[in-house]
């Protein structure tokens, strides 16, 4: 048996931005589905806004927005529908859901498309879909696995502003991603996972300190590489 995350012990806080960085398979995303109760863990427990993820999954689930490459979008509904199905689903009342709306579609920029289907959008377009849907309940935390992958320049912007903003409304972020670039930029604190472990936690200048490196890459190479 494999452990995707074996005692990783780390400590997010509001108001603040904290990355999850790793290769690929070292448990980035087992440990952000572990967060967002989409996953059980066999072993150990924790703590999301001050619910308790095994004992209090449902209280988990109405605090946070997840936000994965896995999420489905329904094709044959309109980017408008699934906000607003989605909103339902956690109990937003329709006064609410069409004031939130105006909000998050002004701020991601979705109002051209609104009311095109899903199938009929581009890449970015969804994922401007998937992050509405992921805070239209205005959630303290959330929880980004790879939010701006594959994404053009103008869209990753976008949704780098939309992270910044949830930092200034402080919420909770915590985030993977593969770009060094974004995570030195955005981050209050990183955190190196490899092999299901957290190899190191701190701001930056914690992290060049502890390696006596500069680039946030060099770092990781250095850290994930042992």
């Amino acid at each position: 048996m494999v452990k995707a995350v074996d005692q990783a012990d780390f400590e997010c806080r509001p108001g603040e931005i904290f990355g999850l960085l790793g290769l690929n398979g070292a448990g980035k995303t087992t440990t952000l589905r572990l967060l967002s109760t989409t996953l059980k863990p066999t072993s150990g427990t924790a703590s999301v806004a001050g619910y308790d993820i095994v004992r209090e999954p449902e209280k988990v689930k109405s605090k946070i927005g997840f936000l994965t490459g896995n999420t489905a979008l329904y094709p044959r509904l309109t980017a408008d529908e699934v906000i607003t199905f989605f909103a339902k689903l956690q109990g937003m009342t329709d006064g609410n859901i069409e004031e939130r709306k105006r909000e998050v579609f002004e701020l991601l920029g979705i109002d051209s498309f609104r009311d095109t289907k899903i199938d009929k959008l581009s890449t970015g377009m969804k994922q401007k879909v998937s992050i509405a849907r992921t805070i239209i309940h205005n959630p303290p935390v959330l929880v980004l696995d790879e939010p701006t992958v594959g994404l053009d320049v103008i869209t990753s912007r976008a949704i780098i502003e939309l992270i910044k903003s949830a930092k200034q409304q402080g919420k909770t972020v915590i985030f993977s991603t593969h770009r060094m670039e974004e995570a030195a930029k955005l981050c209050d604190r990183i955190a190196i996972i490899h092999n299901g472990k957290i190899a190191a936690t701190g701001t930056l200048a914690e992290l060049q300190k502890q390696t006596g490196l500069s680039d946030l890459e060099d770092i990781f190479v250095k850290l994930a590489g042992e």
